[in-house]
């Protein structure tokens, strides 16, 4: 629901068949485009977990300058 949420405007392009499916859902749950692609976003991002070993990855190495404390200067708790 959006009555409470801020939102921005957002174009997407849909293959023919999902803005078909789309629009039969929407029509059988009275509802609007834009909430059935909200709530497969919502859906998605639910399940969605972040693969840290790609981002690790992606980021290895990046900062070339950073300064590593030897291990003596290292606190031990």
């Amino acid at each position: 629901m959006l009555c409470c949420m801020s939102a921005t405007r957002t174009q997407v392009y849909l293959t023919e068949q999902q803005r078909q499916r789309i629009d039969e859902l929407a029509g059988i749950e009275g509802v609007t485009l834009a909430e059935i692609v909200r709530r497969a976003l919502d859906a998605y991002f639910s399940s969605y977990i972040p693969d840290a070993s790609e981002s690790f990855s992606h980021t290895f190495g990046a900062a070339t300058d950073i300064e590593v404390p030897s291990r003596d200067e290292w606190q031990r708790g």
